[in-house]
């Protein structure tokens, strides 16, 4: 208005061009993201964690520590190496394994030089049942689904919530970014939980990771 008016144009206060600012913007979005009540977190490219708000937190209550699996660590080696990644993801293997599996690949491929990825893949690598899955599970899963569907944004996935008033359910992914975030190369995710029917079956059973991913097949 003071501009139409006749008077200057108020500069524009910068975005986060510098660590400092960067922090400052984060801080604040910390505050956003806590008056969001469902579990969601801020990652990097390579799922390095930046934000949760307090919903994750309480998701991922009873998770062991690990060392450098932890949930509100880095979330993509939560779900590929953390033991007690099954006792909340629901139908881990299928619904959460592998489409974070294709996330890495494709990550690493516009990334080949980043180190923290190539640590990734040599952890995958030590595991057999792993190295299997992304070697041969992976590309025929792919052909199976298509690579839409393996996409995060809007996938609806089985979780195990440590509150009964939730249990067995489901959430939708919302994965979203801002042009700061974007800048940072960055973006949140959200686990929308949905209420649904009670299925026999679907109690919440404590389990630890399977030994063999029952959708990679065997390869002779």
């Amino acid at each position: 208005m003071a501009f139409q008016a006749g008077g200057q144009r108020p500069a524009p206060r910068p975005g986060p061009g510098t660590p400092e600012a960067a922090q400052d913007y984060l801080r604040d979005y910390a505050v956003l993201l806590d008056s969001v009540p469902f579990p969601s977190l801020v990652v990097d490219h390579r799922w390095d964690v930046l934000l949760t708000n307090g919903a994750f937190r309480t998701l991922f209550q009873g998770v062991e520590p690990h060392p450098t699996a932890h949930p509100g660590a880095n979330f993509l080696r939560f779900v590929l190496f953390h033991p007690d990644a099954a006792t909340v993801l629901g139908d881990h293997e299928a619904s959460w394994c592998l489409p974070m599996l294709a996330d890495f690949s494709a990550a690493a491929e516009r990334r080949p030089h980043d180190p923290v990825l190539h640590a990734v893949r040599r952890d995958i690598a030590q595991d057999p049942i792993m190295d299997a899955a992304f070697r041969h599970g992976l590309p025929h899963w792919l052909r199976a689904v298509g690579e839409r569907a393996a996409g995060h944004d809007g996938s609806v996935r089985p979780l195990l919530h440590p509150d009964p008033r939730w249990g067995a359910t489901e959430c939708r992914l919302l994965v979203e970014t801002t042009s700061v975030l974007e800048e940072m190369e960055c973006r949140r995710v959200t686990l929308v939980l949905r209420e649904t029917p009670r299925a026999a079956g679907r109690d919440r059973r404590t389990r630890r990771a399977a030994s063999h991913l029952r959708v990679v097949p065997t390869v002779g």
